[in-house]
């Protein structure tokens, strides 16, 4: 048990299945940098238990991940590049321990996922999601990129959709989000969502478990994807923002609860 996570096991489908529940219900299952360790460590002991064949990470409460916490993100405005560069490290780091998982890791999810919660659900290998569900890649809003996460997302999602969704951050819906690739599966309720999960689990169980985690291996090798050098981009990429003028604005503007620079203020309403 963690301060923000909730990490157990459980026989289902006939087999052990590592559960990863974040667990801010209060704060949207928002990450700071104490989850992001949590997190690491939670996939790091799974990744050494033989037993295990399979990982569901989920959220408590309404949603599933809101990105980054509001207290972390003022932390942030005052870090230097470099302390900057160290911060995006450690959740790549987190993002990579999810996606280089020898076993199966299935995202659950329900409510909303924002920010980097895309970027959780884009490193697991599969995600079904409840008809409700929003998501939404909104950095831009604040001044900021979604550049961690984008190795991950790009995988999923392609090119063009990240074109148009990391630019405009606009919201799009569970359907959408399977339709670009970011979800396997979209399901009616949270009943449907377990029902579906675990028709998941039975297949995967009833797979030679040594030849399931070399299929991931064998996906990485194909893919072509040089993880080394996308963090070294990625990482100083998204310090260069948190300290760029703009980006120092955008945060700040949305921890003031006020209107960034970028905007012109809304006009008040003159009362007659």
């Amino acid at each position: 048990m963690g301060e923000f996570i909730r990490v157990s096991t459980e026989n289902r489908q006939g087999g052990l299945i590592g559960v990863v529940t974040l667990n801010r219900p209060e704060l949207h299952n928002a990450f700071n940098e104490v989850m992001i360790a949590e997190l690491q460590d939670a996939f790091g002991q799974f990744n050494k238990n033989s037993d295990v064949r399979a990982v569901i990470l989920q959220g408590e409460g309404k949603s599933f991940c809101a990105g980054a916490d509001l207290n972390w993100m003022k932390k942030m405005v005052d870090y230097t590049f470099e302390q900057n560069v160290d911060d995006a490290h450690a959740l790549s780091r987190m993002l990579s321990s999810i996606a280089h998982c020898p076993k199966p890791v299935i995202a659950r999810i329900h409510g909303a996922a924002f920010g980097g919660g895309v970027g959780l659900i884009a490193a697991c290998d599969m995600a079904i999601a409840t008809e409700s569900a929003t998501f939404c890649l909104s950095e831009v809003k604040l001044g900021l990129l979604p550049a961690v996460i984008s190795p991950f997302v790009l995988r999923k999602i392609g090119q063009s959709a990240a074109q148009r969704y990391f630019i405009t951050a606009e919201r799009f819906s569970a359907p959408e989000a399977k339709r670009i690739g970011l979800l396997s599966e979209v399901v009616p309720d949270a009943q449907s969502l377990d029902a579906t999960i675990d028709s998941l689990l039975a297949a995967i169980v009833g797979n030679g478990p040594e030849a399931v985690s070399q299929c991931k291996v064998l996906l990485e090798q194909v893919f072509h994807i040089d993880w080394d050098r996308a963090v070294d981009i990625t990482t100083k990429m998204i310090a260069e923002r948190r300290i760029s003028k703009e980006g120092q604005e955008g945060m700040k503007a949305f921890l003031e609860k006020r209107t960034p620079a970028w905007l012109p203020e809304k006009p008040s309403v003159v009362q007659g």
